[in-house]
């Protein structure tokens, strides 16, 4: 019988090939001038790339060979794909146009290659996996293609203007390779009594992307940048408290609540500390200050703030 498990298994690399040929098939659309197809093929590797990862984790397919082809199926669709969709529709009337395309592929590569970095990093935070760094390649690509997507649904603007768009270009190239956290949705859980809101709520969303496709887009990418702000600032109240590390979402709330409470009372919350071994570096600053006040040390003995020597251990009585 053949080994159907094998063929099971096939199937994230399989769905990783059609987000790669995806992409593929924008460079030639944006060739045609045809930027609608374009945008949509970008859209649909975008939404294969979500696919491939989550499928190949249910199915206990991960391997290495993977990791590797869909990291290069995701440097040609989110990185030269949308660069030579920006230059064909907008940035070949500047003289720097061809620049800001490669800059844009260099920074999608770049990100994608940190990526598969810090997937080994043995010393990262245990909260570090409901995180990415910097904006994740397929939501730059969208996000670099913005301006298109307006284009495409309310017509020529400033948003169209080249010098526009080659700003705007740099401005999402350098926050892929930058520092800034964002949600992963690989650590989203969603309790059982959510389910069936939710699935309301994805057809409803879809409804609006058959219905108004280029504003449900558009909306969608301005969600997005609004969710930046609120991502760094979870990271930091995480990384401010430990105890919060471990315990599911509905409890850090409570965490939270907490917190407020005792700020409110001019009470200094618990756990401030950013890492585990600064308790280790508390106890030697201690240390020394214990050490400053005792005086220095001589053949054993230490001076006490009086000047006079006495053996250590031992306390004066009044």
């Amino acid at each position: 019988m053949p080994n159907a498990g094998a063929g099971i298994r096939l199937l994230p690399n399989a769905i990783t090939v059609l987000a790669l040929c995806s992409g593929l098939s924008a460079l030639k659309f944006a060739l045609d001038g045809n930027f609608t197809g374009a945008l949509a093929a970008i859209g649909l590797a975008a939404l294969l790339d979500a696919l491939d990862g989550r499928l190949a984790r249910l199915l206990d397919a991960t391997s290495r060979i993977g990791a590797e082809l869909d990291s290069l199926a995701d440097s040609v669709s989110f990185g030269v794909a949308p660069a030579v969709i920006l230059f064909v529709w907008s940035l070949h009337g500047l003289r720097v146009g061809w620049p800001v395309a490669l800059v844009f592929t260099v920074c999608a590569v770049l990100r994608l290659a940190r990526f598969n970095t810090l997937l080994d990093d043995t010393e990262a935070l245990p909260f570090a996996k409901e995180f990415f760094v910097g904006i994740p390649s397929p939501a730059g690509a969208l996000l670099a293609l913005l301006p298109l997507t307006v284009f495409l649904h309310l017509g020529a603007g400033w948003w169209s203007s080249p010098w526009v768009v080659a700003g705007w270009t740099i401005a999402v190239a350098l926050a892929m390779v930058s520092r800034l956290p964002t949600l992963s949705l690989k650590a989203v859980q969603v309790p059982p009594r959510a389910v069936a809101p939710l699935l309301v709520v994805i057809a409803g969303l879809a409804a609006a992307v058959i219905t108004f496709p280029y504003a449900s887009l558009a909306a969608a990418m301005l969600l997005y940048l609004v969710h930046v702000p609120y991502a760094s600032y979870r990271y930091q109240w995480l990384a401010r408290h430990p105890s919060a590390w471990d315990v599911p979402p509905r409890q850090r709330r409570v965490i939270r609540r907490t917190a407020r409470s005792m700020r409110r009372l001019g009470l200094r919350p618990p756990l401030r500390r950013r890492v585990a071994g600064a308790a280790a570096g508390a106890a030697a600053r201690a240390g020394a200050v214990v050490r400053r006040r005792r005086g220095p040390e001589v053949n054993g003995l230490v001076k006490g703030e009086s000047g006079r020597p006495r053996r250590i251990g031992l306390r004066r009585h009044p």
